[in-house]
């Protein structure tokens, strides 16, 4: 059964890969969504199984790698973690391949489509469930070639195309650090096996001063896997892929931003916590990512005006949440964000979808407005999931937002702090670009074309029947699982996500972080809802304010550029980058240096070789009768006096006396 989880995906996509022409694009839907659909069913079964009497099952299915001392076999762990991201994982998934059946309805290409979309739901349970560093890694570099295809879907499209090939070399920053980190780990514990590394990571490692700071082994290791998880996770960075991934069909954001591939990278940091612990350097530079990733995402997403962009941004806003709840070793509220995240990121995804699609492919928002009387049913399934986004009381994300900045608070230190209030500010703005959406979507007068106002419609019945099962898990999952997951002395993690007892400060941040502290993020969030009340509703004074003003235009710019991220990148990494590969590495190199002292040199070589020694073909007999009497003559000449001439002549001091002379002619010209 627990197989099924991970290889019934697979099957669906196979199928509809090498025999989506014979089926059809009804019969690849049919396979795939079934497919998922029964490998989310034995996902709840294991969860019922595993999780809450804390009993994981481990399996070794294979050898893969022997030898002498290395071992690297094909096995799975289903503990607490995994079985929460395989529930995650499988049932989004599934939901997504419902809504896509409708959605892609249309597209000549849905076989293919249905195809891709089963690959990320494959490699991320290889993920999630491998017990060694080696299947972590093929599940995570399988999940980015899956991005890749699903954002280079319609490839016709520039923007797709450049959108594609942005999110590779993205990936691959992030591979640089996780390869070694890998590696480092083999190095240092001379395995790759998860439970082995784990039990050994108290031990004391050799360490080095380097920038008036002490460093060991251990502590390297972790911020190149954290780096590993900037390129995965769309943390600062590396986050400027995200809303470029918006150019493949709606379903693929949904399905990569809320369950497959940017969890990749808090989960891994979940999964190696033992490890974790103990550098408190790594832990601090983990803090301080996430909470400047949650407060740049956070402010860029409150002047950008489509769509989907707006919902990538709040992504990687709460990516960082995730990030610096592993920060400040609290593993298991992070993952239980992961969790609640999905459902909601989900819900505004396939909403949103439901808008572009029924509005002509149209995702920018100041095109829109007025559409809360022709969508009512996408209007309230995109306002609980903007409540559940902002933290606002009592649905999902209200459940683990606040608890992860009680918790930054009650860490008391700087990291601590610093995080908790740009988290806290986070949410502000975040309250700001959600409501924004809202109100410019659906309240304001309208501004799209007629034809769209007469075409436009809402969600059908497949479409629709996802949404309110998000729905449904965006209000009520947070109060459903909040004591199961995060509760005190709840014993559901079973010590999988290790913590040290000196960073254990759940129960402080339960009973000892201030009232006011806990009613900041509440008031932050209904601030930034009334401000965007205020605010768009008269959007054209408030446009022409900005306009008018220097200030205000270099601040508007500022924000809707993306803090220039994407510039300063090109122009001092990108361009810098190009230059190398073509003057170093190709004209140097390749062109240079391999190809003289290679092919072409020696293919060179010969054929001037062949022209100079063709130059002695005359044609003439005599010619060639001379040449052979001069080659032969002192050959019979030498040969017929070597008996005579060998008693009086030492081969070896002949040899010696050549070679001397040669080096004495040398040593003299110079």
């Amino acid at each position: 059964m627990y197989l099924l989880i991970v290889f019934l995906p697979l099957l669906g996509s196979s199928v509809a890969g090498f025999f989506g022409r014979f089926l059809g694009s009804e019969g690849t839907a049919i396979m795939t969504t079934t497919c998922v659909s029964f490998s989310s069913i034995l996902s709840l079964i294991a969860f019922y199984e595993v999780a809450p009497g804390a009993s994981a099952c481990y399996l070794r299915i294979a050898p893969w790698i022997s030898s002498e001392m290395f071992d690297a076999s094909w096995g799975s762990v289903f503990d607490s973690p995994t079985v929460v991201m395989l529930i995650v994982v499988t049932s989004i998934s599934s939901l997504v391949h419902l809504y896509s059946i409708s959605y892609m309805s249309e597209d000549p290409h849905s076989p293919r489509f249905m195809c891709y979309l089963s690959i990320p739901t494959f490699f991320m349970p290889m993920l999630v469930t491998g017990d060694n560093s080696l299947q972590l890694f093929l599940g995570w570099e399988g999940v980015g070639l899956a991005s890749y295809l699903l954002i280079h879907f319609w490839f016709t499209r520039l923007q797709a195309d450049k959108a594609a090939t942005k999110a590779m070399p993205v990936n691959r920053v992030g591979d640089f650090g996780l390869a070694p980190g890998i590696s480092g780990r083999f190095t240092l514990f001379q395995t790759v096996d998860f439970s082995t590394i784990f039990a050994r990571a108290s031990a004391p490692r050799n360490s080095w001063i380097f920038c008036n700071m002490r460093l060991n082994a251990i502590t390297l290791i972790c911020i190149l896997l954290f780096i590993g998880a900037v390129g995965k996770s769309a943390q600062i960075g590396s986050h400027t892929r995200s809303p470029d991934a918006m150019e493949g069909p709606t379903p693929v954001s949904a399905s990569i931003h809320a369950a497959t591939m940017v969890t990749a990278g808090v989960f891994m940091i979940a999964r190696c916590s033992p490890l974790f612990e103990y550098p408190p350097t790594a832990l601090i530079v983990i803090t301080s990512a996430g909470a400047m990733t949650s407060f740049l995402a956070a402010t860029t997403g409150i002047l950008q005006n489509d769509l989907k962009r707006v919902i990538a941004y709040s992504t990687c806003s709460q990516l960082g949440y995730m990030i610096f709840a592993c920060g400040i070793s609290n593993y298991s509220v992070s993952v239980f964000h992961l969790m609640n995240h999905a459902f909601f990121k989900a819900l505004l995804f396939l909403s949103a979808g439901s808008v572009i699609h029924a509005m002509s492919d149209e995702q920018d928002m100041r095109k829109m407005g007025g559409l809360a009387s022709s969508f009512p049913l996408t209007y309230a399934m995109m306002l609980m999931g903007s409540l559940s986004l902002i933290g606002f009381p009592f649905p999902t994300g209200f459940y683990s937002k606040d608890v992860i900045l009680e918790l930054a608070y009650t860490k008391y230190t700087i990291s601590g702090n610093f995080a908790f209030w740009l988290g806290s500010l986070s949410v502000l703005f975040t309250s700001y670009y959600s409501f924004r959406l809202l109100f410019l979507t659906f309240l304001v007068p309208t501004n799209s074309f007629g034809r769209d106002r007469l075409r436009c419609h809402d969600a059908p019945i497949p479409m629709a029947i996802p949404s309110i099962l998000l729905a449904l898990g965006s209000l009520f999952v947070g109060y459903l699982a909040k004591d199961m997951m995060i509760g005190l002395g709840s014993n559901f993690w079973a010590n999988s996500p290790f913590v040290l007892p000196k960073n254990e400060i759940l129960a402080e941040s339960e009973f000892a972080a201030p009232t006011i502290t806990k009613l900041i993020p509440i008031l932050f969030s209904t601030s930034g809802a009334s401000l965007a009340y205020n605010v768009n509703p008269v959007a054209d004074q408030f446009q022409r304010a900005f306009q008018t003003s220097t200030f205000c235009n270099r601040l508007y710019c500022f924000f809707n550029k993306r803090w220039f991220f994407d510039q300063v990148l090109n122009d001092f990494l990108v361009r810098s980058f190009l230059r190398f590969g073509y003057s170093v590495s190709f004209e140097a190199l390749d062109k240079g240096a391999i190809e003289i002292l290679g092919p072409y040199g020696i293919s060179y070589t010969f054929r001037r070789l062949a022209e100079r020694i063709s130059q002695l073909q005359s044609g003439s007999v005599y010619h060639y009768a001379f040449a052979m009497l001069l080659g032969s003559t002192p050959f019979v000449t030498f040969s017929r006096m070597w008996d005579s001439l060998s008693s009086w002549v030492d081969s070896r001091s002949s040899f010696i006396w050549i070679v001397s002379s040669f080096l004495n002619n040398k040593s003299s010209q110079e």
